[in-house]
């Protein structure tokens, strides 16, 4: 990736979370924590969707990939963020620096636009369950997440090739604990009207595009809920949904508050905590909220041990 712009700032120094030294050995424990946690967890959850056939759906597929994005996460995150509570200066470089804000980029709008395609397909899965094998086929799957990922990585593109343009002069203190858009942003000697005109115009038309698919897929389902006169089928309905619902929440709730944050004055440290959330919490969680409460992949597991252990 070709990062020259004419800046004279060659690296960048990441603040990290906190600057306060007594939780620098805490706070670094508990990260490392977190970072073995989301490895193991989303690894073993890929290996048991690939090595189990009756978990070769639709959903499944949708889960692997989400998986697989917040492993990459992890990976482009975590490693330099634990640096920050063991180095007296974490330096990251220019290329560097806008290396990594490209993947973070591209890996949070992949992750928006495939919990999008999962909505959609519980939906069609619930509202539409007769003719759910052709609507959702392979075909229609591999062109979802596909679109996905071609998706985040022109936005991903866009908001690293706009921060390249900009021009940064002498300061080179990131408050944050990583190159995040609006933390560089403030760094600029030069105008980042555009930039900004730019990156709201992104963030928002994902969000807004999002959002509704997600809430008209849910107000559907809810709807078809509510004709439902087994109680069998409310309790299957819901339990099938609840896990996504959950994730969605989670994501968007911390993704909405830290652009929110971020976006407004002196508020850089709030947006750097919400920010802990969808890069480091969620995709810790997300393999137990896909695995504890869901029976095939407890069945799935059980095999898996079985043949292991033979």
């Amino acid at each position: 990736m070709a990062v020259e712009n004419g800046s004279s700032v060659t690296e960048f120094i990441l603040v990290g979370i906190t600057d306060q030294p007594q939780l620098q050995l805490p706070f670094f424990l508990l990260f490392l924590l977190n970072y073995m946690v989301t490895v193991v967890g989303n690894f073993c959850l890929i290996n048991l969707i690939c090595l189990n056939s009756h978990l070769h759906t639709p959903m499944y597929f949708f889960i692997l990939n989400l998986s697989f994005i917040d492993l990459c996460h992890a990976f482009i995150i975590t490693p330099k963020m634990l640096m920050s509570f063991v180095l007296e200066m974490n330096i990251i470089s220019f290329a560097e620096c806008m290396t990594q804000l490209f993947f973070f980029c591209f890996f949070v709008y992949a992750e928006c636009y495939v919990l999008t395609a999962m909505a959609y397909d519980r939906y069609v899965a619930i509202c539409k369950p007769l003719v759910y094998t052709v609507t959702m086929s392979p075909q229609v799957c591999v062109l979802l997440i596909s679109g996905s990922y071609m998706l985040g990585l022109v936005c991903a593109t866009i908001h690293t090739g706009d921060m390249v343009r900009l021009t940064f002069c002498d300061a080179n203190i990131i408050n944050h604990y990583m190159c995040d858009i609006f933390p560089l942003q403030q760094l600029s000697c030069s105008s980042t009207y555009v930039n900004e005109l730019v990156d709201s115009t992104l963030v928002n038309t994902t969000a807004i595009m999002s959002t509704l698919i997600i809430f008209i897929s849910y107000a559907l389902i809810l709807s078809n809920i509510l004709h439902m006169s087994s109680s069998q089928g409310w309790s299957k309905a819901f339990s099938t949904c609840s896990s996504h619902i959950m994730t969605v929440a989670i994501f968007y709730g911390s993704g909405m508050f830290t652009h929110l944050k971020t976006s407004s004055d002196g508020s850089l440290g709030q947006g750097r905590f919400f920010s802990v959330v969808y890069t480091n919490i969620v995709p810790m969680l997300n393999p137990f909220i896909y695995s504890l409460r869901n029976k095939d992949v407890k069945l799935a597991l059980k095999k898996t041990m079985k043949r292991t252990a033979n």
